[in-house]
């Protein structure tokens, strides 16, 4: 039997063959329908390097938020998801998966409660952030332990690309690559993981070509403004980020690439020293575009209003980035379309749009 051991913060997959076992799959047609592969058991590690090994494909699957669910549902694995907390807003997803996960069951609009996770009747959990307060179940007592999960029949695997808070700096999509190959393996729908990382690959790689020249003093300073998260005191979006790597492989440099940590709350003095060249507005999807361009309308005016904003470099030229957060700070296959996005903007004469 050959075991597929997947290490979380490795760039390629690691298989320890000790017999003979085959992967064969359909990744489907429409991009979002895959069948199950042979190719079990698979083994994760987590952050700490502990494994969690699958016999085989999951049958009930519950993620923590969006990020998760729309992995899954890019891989066509969503007749196999029976809830999720943190959904997608209307218009967050593509029009290809909207619909699927509009008929996911939500078990919490936030943090799933605890209570309700243990009892789903899930056999597989996706945490997508383990650092945040409950993000594995909330409710009284806090959230599930390793024993809980276990005593409930449930697995329990993170995203690795952002629920590991330790380790480097992120400059490149590989955690998040990894992450969607990950699932594929434990889904059974490798093959069609294989297919969107390299579709991944393909963007990175004619934003790379075209950034290829680019000097060091062209790379304009590049802020991340988390609206949503507040205004009154902004968010950073640090090193450990994956926003981090979105901005530096989009030919930018992230103001805030110092600070050794994902988020950290900073004050708007620490912005102004910062004086960005370009500041990308922030916003979680409306619903719908009219709604979305409100909301950046929104975001704009509060930084053009602002007494301790209005003179920064990127509000007196106007350079505004009306791109999403969601495609920006959590993992996904859309990543690499937010690089592309971002390079277009801030270096037109090197990057086009439609590529």
């Amino acid at each position: 039997m050959r075991t597929r051991v997947l290490y979380g913060l490795a760039a390629a997959v690691t298989l320890l063959a000790s017999g003979c076992a085959s992967s064969a799959g359909d990744s489907g047609s429409a991009g979002v329908t895959a069948t199950r592969a042979v190719g079990f058991p698979v083994k994760v590690l987590d952050c700490q390097g502990r494994p969690t090994a699958f016999e085989a494909a999951p049958d009930r699957i519950v993620t923590s938020n969006a990020a998760a669910l729309e992995i899954l549902l890019q891989l066509g694995a969503a007749d196999r998801v029976i809830g999720t907390g943190y959904p997608p807003g209307t218009g967050q997803l593509p029009a290809a998966i909207a619909e699927r996960a509009a008929r996911i069951p939500v078990l919490g609009e936030t943090v799933i409660a605890k209570e309700k996770l243990l009892g789903s009747g899930a056999d597989l959990y996706i945490d997508s952030f383990a650092a945040m307060g409950g993000a594995g179940g909330g409710g009284v007592g806090g959230p599930p332990g390793d024993r809980e999960f276990a005593a409930a029949g449930i697995k329990h695997m993170y995203l690795l690309s952002t629920a590991c808070a330790g380790g480097p700096a992120k400059s490149d999509l590989a955690e998040v690559e990894q992450d969607i190959k990950r699932l594929g393996a434990v889904t059974g729908t490798l093959p069609r993981a294989n297919e969107l990382v390299a579709a991944m690959d393909g963007t990175l790689a004619r934003v790379a070509a075209g950034l290829d020249q680019l000097p060091d003093e062209r790379r304009p300073s590049y802020f991340f403004f988390d609206y949503d998260a507040g205004a009154k005191q902004p968010t950073a979006v640090c090193r450990k980020q994956i926003a981090n790597a979105i901005i530096t492989l989009a030919g930018a440099r992230n103001v805030f690439a110092d600070c050794d940590a994902d988020f950290k709350a900073v004050g708007w003095e620490d912005v102004i020293a910062k004086n960005p060249d370009w500041i990308q507005l922030g916003v979680r999807s409306r619903g719908s575009a009219d709604a979305d361009r409100k909301a950046f309308d929104e975001a704009e005016r509060f930084l053009r209003d602002n007494p301790a904003t209005r003179n920064l470099n990127a509000v007196q030229q106007g350079h505004f980035v009306r791109i999403g957060s969601e495609v920006t700070t959590t993992a996904g296959v859309r990543n690499a379309d937010t690089v592309r996005q971002i390079a277009a903007i801030v270096h037109p004469d090197l990057v086009k749009g439609g590529e």
